[in-house]
This record gives structure tokens, sequence and C-alpha cells, in this order.
């Protein structure tokens, strides 16, 4: 297995592939916009819809880098700023949720199609390789799945038993 080879599973697992976790698509899979919105009292905690905006704005921001539209960090925006997200119609959540995976999906094709020397290609204005940077993205991506499934069992919509292969 290559380096390519290794990220795509690792871009799998993240996404739609079960692994030694559950996947992101697993974990927003059946979730209404009431409980994308929803959050636990006390301490400030980011909502599953907050999260999937973070998840978006990241993922995009990576495949404006591969298609070469953006070489830096945009002037102003703050990670703080990514989670930003307004409860809205269920709509909404549904779109938001088909955004995350078209960009997830976008940029799984173009990894599927590289060679063996683009996984060490340098982005723009990053002394990271893509590959390195993708992979993180992909271990960024699971850190949030946890976070989302933690939210999915204090609101109680997140299964007590999961069965799966």
């Amino acid at each position: 297995m290559n380096a390519n080879d290794l990220l795509l599973r690792n871009w799998d697992a993240c996404h739609d592939k079960e692994d030694w976790y559950p996947p992101l698509a697993d974990a927003l899979n059946g979730l209404t916009a009431e409980q994308a919105d929803w959050h636990p009292a006390g301490e400030h905690a980011n909502t599953i819809r907050e999260t999937v905006h973070h998840l978006i704005f990241y993922k995009e921001r990576l495949l404006r880098r591969l298609t070469g539209e953006e070489t830096a960090y945009p002037p102003g925006v703050t990670n703080d700023d990514t989670f930003a997200a307004r409860p809205g119609e269920p709509e909404d959540w549904h779109a938001a949720a088909a955004r995350l995976a078209e960009a997830h999906q976008a940029i799984r094709d173009r990894i599927a199609a590289w060679n063996e020397d683009d996984f060490e290609r340098q982005l723009p204005g990053q002394r990271l390789p893509f590959g390195i940077w993708a992979n993180s993205l992909a271990l960024h991506d699971a850190y949030h799945t946890g976070q989302i499934i933690l939210l999915r069992k204090l609101q109680g919509s997140w299964p007590s038993h999961r069965s799966f292969d």
C-alpha cells in the first residue's frame, strides 16, 4: 500500500466507511434540523449544525487549494468564524449536510486520480505537502465526528447499541 492508498482509506473511513469509529455520514444520518441545532445547558458547546459548517469551510478551502482558486487563508476569518451557522428550516440543515458530503466526495475523486508523486505536491502558500494536509483533515473530521456523536448521545438521538460490519 502506498501513501495515496493509505490516504484514500483514511479519507473514506472518516466519512462513510466504518472503521474503529463510526464515520461522519453515520453520525449525521437521520438527524433533524432541531437535533442539529441542540446544545447542552451550561458551558458553551457548538451545535452539530455549527460543527458541520466548520467542516464545510475547511473541506471547501482544501478543494479551492487543489483547483488553484485559493492560495492563502481568507483574510479576517478566524477559526471561530468557521462555526457560524444560524438555526434554520429543515431544508437548510439537509442542504448543509449534502454540501459537506459533496465537498468530501470532490476531494476524494481528486485523490483517487493522483499518481504517486501527487501526495508530496506542495500546496500554494503551505510548507506541508497536500497528502499530509489532506490526512490531517481526515483526522480533523474524526475528532469532530466524536463530538457530534457525544452531542447525539446527550440528546438521546444516538442508538444505545449499534450494529456494523
